[in-house]
């Protein structure tokens, strides 16, 4: 299976927040294996996404309170988008940058993806986050930290103090609130299908004041330099990519992923067979990886995590179980929770 990872920049930004936060930042990382020195003179690497919800668990632990990390001003200093934000500050406005945003998250984290869809009752544009290639649950902080600097950066980006028009989380209501509507502006809506909020379009369209075309299309040239080192401009790559945001809605047809990456069906085939892999391979390894992650989550029955991979019944999550891991979810899922490192993945 993939293995999901986080930049250096964006780690390092985590422990410089939990150092702020008054924890041992430096002894954190080194209980879940992480090399604070190495990410601090080697830019280029990257962490295990698995190590990244372990460090939040551990600080989380050690934090002793709801609310870590919950704060504008901590997102703002330590959400650490490192390349891709100079790419958006040197853009016209957060609706055309937020659009390249969509392939450029992967240099933040390829376990994360986010998608930018307009409000059906023409109120704005949703920003949604999610997170993919996890094999343990994902800890509520990790979560509503990312959700609060993607929301910070659009702030800073526009040197706008923005309101949101509404915001979804899928974590659970918290004993106390006040924090919450301190951090976004309004109270989110908990226990929702989805990591997003609603801006509308005229903040989107708000010109970004430090728009500079040149150092926008240099910006993006490096960008896409990184990105093609990372391997996230193959085909198969951005095919699995946009199988993960639809799969909930249904089995996506490979005409339908090919009108999403503004492709032919016919010239996604082709790219396909040119780095020998199959639409259906791609999809069946994208339901697996996600398969891992959401089984994990105590809180998902097997009906909706069968509805969250496109299988038409629960049955077909059975049999796919089966022939993934050679055992039934519930087995599967047991073993996940108890012993999670010695789990099958690959």
């Amino acid at each position: 299976m993939t293995q999901r990872t986080s930049s250096a920049a964006w780690v390092r930004g985590i422990a410089d927040m939990f150092a702020a936060e008054g924890l041992p930042a430096a002894d954190l990382c080194a209980e879940v294996g992480i090399d604070l020195p190495a990410l601090q003179q080697q830019p280029q690497t990257r962490v295990d996404v698995d190590r990244v919800s372990r460090l939040w668990e551990a600080a989380a632990t050690r934090y002793g309170q709801p609310g870590l990390g919950l704060a504008r001003d901590l997102a703002s200093r330590y959400g650490n988008v490192d390349l891709v934000g100079y790419a958006l500050a040197s853009g016209p406005n957060l609706l055309i940058g937020f659009e390249h945003l969509q392939r450029q998250m992967a240099l933040i984290s390829d376990a994360t993806t986010f998608e930018m869809k307009r409000d059906p009752r023409g109120q704005g544009y949703w920003l949604a986050l999610s997170h993919i290639g996890a094999t343990r649950p994902i800890p509520r902080q990790r979560i509503e930290f990312a959700v609060l600097t993607l929301f910070t950066l659009c702030c800073w980006l526009t040197r706008r103090d923005l309101v949101p028009l509404a915001m979804d989380l899928t974590t659970p209501p918290p004993h106390d609130d006040a924090r919450y509507r301190a951090a976004f502006g309004v109270l989110p809506r908990f226990g929702q299908p989805a990591n997003r909020f609603l801006l509308s379009e005229a903040d989107l369209r708000a010109p970004i004041p430090t728009h500079n075309p040149g150092l926008w299309a240099l910006h993006e040239r490096l960008v896409e330099t990184e990105l093609d080192q990372l391997g996230q401009t193959l085909a198969s790559t951005r095919v699995r990519t946009e199988i993960a945001r639809v799969l909930h809605l249904g089995e996506p047809r490979r005409e339908d992923i090919a009108a999403r990456l503004h492709l032919t069906d016919r010239t996604l085939q082709r790219r396909l067979q040119a780095e020998s892999v199959s639409y259906q391979q791609l999809l069946d390894d994208t339901r697996r990886e996600l398969a891992c992650q959401h089984l994990s989550d105590e809180r998902r029955s097997l009906a909706e995590i069968a509805d969250l991979l496109g299988f038409a019944d629960q049955s077909n999550l059975f049999r796919a179980c089966r022939r993934w891991f050679g055992m039934p979810p519930g087995q599967y899922r047991t073993q996940l929770l108890t012993e999670p490192e010695a789990a099958p993945t690959s």
